[in-house]
């Protein structure tokens, strides 16, 4: 079973949880999250952009865990921002993860009608739809926009984040507001240069892991949330399988010594867009 984390509002968060981005495959996300809510997890990540919120219902279901142990995040795509588009956008979503309430919403992008999407979000907690807002892919500067004008404080910022990119600028600002960093792609999108790191592999070695389950300690030890993605249930299993043993001081600080000065994946400013639309939706699945 996965530790947690405390949230800013009193909920606490599982650490280890299943990203279904790029699961396009409706049977399959579905199994995904069917076999991961079975092996333990409890924490589900998916987004209006990624076109399986009915899929993650249907897993949740499936799985005969009460929904009520479950902490399901979805979220908003900033060409629905708007406050009034964001207040459609945020019940559709609702009704299509068939849940009762979401537990996390997040702004997906910092660009477009931030201020009226946030306004909407504060107001399906108060309405009782969504239990705890949030913030993806948000810098320093984005985040020093939103809360002057935010009446609820984002509980967390969900960013890219691994031992090559430990956003050294951001996690003092996070700490300082207490937010909580979460992580996608916290493998460097399965990295084989960082899966193969010495200081990786001698850990591996010294706890009889594997790499991957070295780095998903290694967030787990640093206060971190992660959901790596996966279709398979071997290593859904696996990526949970990481409670059980503790990563030394020296083993730590040797992986915090990989930190690199650049992110690797995350999407240039320029390449936002508030006016981009979704893909044009599938059928009804």
């Amino acid at each position: 079973m996965t530790t947690s984390v405390p949230l800013s509002n009193g909920l606490r968060m599982p650490q280890i949880g299943l990203g279904v981005y790029l699961i396009s495959d409706i049977a399959e996300c579905e199994a995904s999250v069917k076999s991961a809510l079975e092996t333990g997890y409890r924490l589900i990540d998916t987004a209006i952009a990624y076109r399986n919120e009915r899929a993650v219902g249907r897993g949740i279901r499936a799985s005969g865990v009460p929904r009520e142990e479950i902490f399901l995040t979805t979220k908003l795509w900033p060409s629905a921002y708007p406050h009034e588009k964001a207040r459609v956008a945020i019940g559709e979503a609702v009704e299509r993860l068939d849940g009762g309430y979401v537990d996390l919403l997040l702004l997906h992008q910092p660009v477009g009608d931030v201020t009226g999407a946030w306004k909407a979000m504060e107001e399906a907690v108060d309405e009782g739809t969504v239990r705890s807002i949030g913030v993806s892919n948000f810098a320093v500067t984005d985040l020093d926009a939103l809360l002057p004008k935010a009446r609820i404080t984002p509980v967390l910022n969900q960013v890219e984040l691994h031992p090559y990119w430990q956003q050294p600028d951001l996690l003092p600002y996070l700490s300082s507001h207490d937010i909580v960093a979460e992580a996608w792609y916290p493998l460097g999108h399965g990295s084989k240069s960082l899966l193969g790191e010495p200081v990786v592999l001698a850990a591996a070695s010294s706890h009889a892991k594997s790499p991957v389950q070295i780095i998903l300690r290694w967030h787990v030890q640093r206060g971190f949330v992660a959901i790596p993605k996966s279709t398979d249930p071997a290593h859904i299993a696996a990526n949970i399988d990481v409670f059980d043993f503790e990563l030394t001081v020296a083993e730590m600080s040797a992986i915090d010594a990989l930190g690199k000065d650049r992110p690797m994946f995350r999407m240039p400013r320029w390449a936002m867009s508030a006016l981009m639309p979704l893909a044009r939706p599938r059928p009804r699945a």
